[in-house]
């Protein structure tokens, strides 16, 4: 699984947190007001997938939905059980992915928001599963499906249980296309591996955060694999956008305002 190569801090717990990238000491509460991102420098902390939910949401119009699906060792995999159950109490999250249906603005839509605290991210069957099933609720309710990715790619712990939910998703993706059912994918930092390589880049507009690392291997194994320097910024979101990859960048504190007006696009 490819790591994100930013530099900005995780938000540590009490009053104070530190950005690695200015190394500024910023106040939690300050922070917090300005949507995870430094006011020093304007580098961007992560969110969990409930603090997303919560800046795009409508004030209590967030159902989830599948909570109760929940992930198995099935491999037996050296340490799996226990990275789950320390993950699950740590996040109170069943697995890496929240799913649901909420209002944006006046859209009433499908969203399914990866939270890269939770093994990276990483999609196994659960993820997978969940994915699947609000793609498959959008297409029923006849409303849009709006995904926010953060993965570092499919969950090695679940061999190729993990690696057919690419397939799987991807298969849905274009079923929903079929149906006509807008797909808006929101790609964070990081958004690699098998995530990239399936459902992330199939939106109808591909829309990603400033500076995030957005590709299926790192930087560094391509350049360990063909032995020469990348470009400056190579598979970064500007980068990107340059080169035809995805559609748009937007900030952080403008995204909700972004997706209304693509959301209201969409309904005319």
């Amino acid at each position: 699984m490819a790591k994100s190569n930013k530099s900005n801090g995780d938000v540590h717990e009490g009053l104070w947190s530190k950005c690695k990238k200015c190394e500024q000491i910023i106040y939690n509460k300050e922070l917090d007001e300005n949507l995870k991102v430094c006011p020093k420098c304007g580098s961007y902390f992560k969110m969990s997938a409930y603090e997303r939910i919560n800046m795009l949401a409508e004030p209590k119009s967030f159902k989830e939905c599948n909570k109760e699906i929940l992930p198995v060792d099935v491999l037996a995999f050296p340490e799996y059980s226990k990275k789950l159950t320390d993950s699950q109490k740590k996040f109170k999250m069943a697995d890496a992915v929240v799913t649901g249906e909420c209002l944006i603005g006046k859209n009433n839509v499908l969203i399914a928001v990866l939270d890269f605290d939770f093994m990276g991210g990483s999609m196994g069957s659960v993820v997978g599963e969940k994915v699947t099933n609000a793609i498959e609720k959008a297409i029923k309710r006849g409303i849009p499906l709006i995904i926010i990715s953060a993965s570092g790619g499919a969950r090695m712990q679940e061999g190729i249980f993990s690696l057919m939910q690419m397939a799987k998703t991807s298969q849905a993706i274009a079923k929903l296309h079929m149906a006509k059912i807008p797909f808006i994918s929101v790609l964070t930092d990081p958004t690699s591996g098998g995530v990239a390589a399936s459902f992330a880049m199939l939106g109808d507009i591909n829309i990603a955060e400033p500076k995030a690392l957005i590709a299926f291997a790192g930087p560094r194994v391509i350049e360990q694999t063909i032995r020469q320097k990348l470009p400056e910024g190579f598979q970064l979101s500007e980068f990107l956008v340059q080169h035809g990859m995805i559609d748009l960048i937007a900030e952080r504190k403008e995204l909700k305002n972004t997706l209304v007006k693509l959301l209201t696009f969409f309904k005319n």
